[in-house]
């Protein structure tokens, strides 16, 4: 492993760079893209809180708490989100592959797992580890509270400079999760974790090597 590669197994927050980069290549490969993907892309171009920003807008639009949504709803949250790059007919034409039934509605949840990287379920499960190790009362809602003495900020360049605490480190990393559109309050869904990190996933080709970034970052 390199030094460069030991770095980044030990300080996640690197990766983020990585995911940038290699999904901004990718957009502009000269290649054909399906909506789908080149909506994935576009998220994954923000970082690996795209997807779980995309997912926020969601909710915030979902007034009844259905968790489904209207043609109408799924393009304002796609623009709201500044994902601009996706015509009006790609959009459209998104929302029926999804809308199987004709109803004119969509799951959201559904269509978030399917906007998501695929994961191997090796990298799944230890996401689910790192989860549950968090998640003390077992309510599917991390916290600080949580993640103290759980998620270590100790070689975060911040933290070893002096320049942030480990409460702030926290606070941070919760509030990263929700974007420039979050509400900061302090909170990490399960599926938003899973999400965030299967974009984090995306940037890493060896399995053995995101094993042991998750392992390490969450003392696993």
């Amino acid at each position: 492993m390199s030094d460069d590669e030991s770095y980044i197994s030990r300080d996640p927050y690197s990766l983020e760079a990585k995911l940038i980069n290699k999904s901004q290549r990718e957009l502009e490969d000269g290649t054909e893209k399906d909506p789908l993907t080149k909506l994935r892309l576009l998220c994954l171009t923000r970082g690996a809180r795209g997807i779980v920003g995309l997912g926020r807008v969601f909710r915030i639009m979902d007034d009844d708490g259905s968790k489904t949504l209207n043609v109408e709803e799924f393009s304002d949250g796609i623009k709201e989100c500044g994902l601009n790059e996706l015509t009006e007919e790609e959009i459209e034409g998104l929302f029926s592959s999804f809308d199987e039934d004709g109803s004119g509605t969509i799951d959201m949840t559904e269509f978030l797992l399917k906007l998501r990287p695929p994961l191997p379920q090796c990298r799944l499960d230890i996401i689910d580890q790192a989860f549950m190790k968090m998640d003390k009362n077992e309510d599917n809602f991390i916290t600080v509270d949580d993640l103290k003495n759980v998620y270590s900020v100790r070689e975060h360049p911040k933290y070893q400079s002096g320049e942030k605490t480990e409460q702030e480190l926290l606070t941070e990393f919760l509030n990263s999760f929700e974007g420039n559109r979050g509400n900061n309050d302090g909170t990490i869904t399960k599926e938003e974790f899973v999400n965030y990190y299967a974009a984090i996933s995306a940037s890493i080709d060896n399995n053995m090597y995101f094993d042991l970034m998750m392992r390490r970052a969450f003392a696993l």
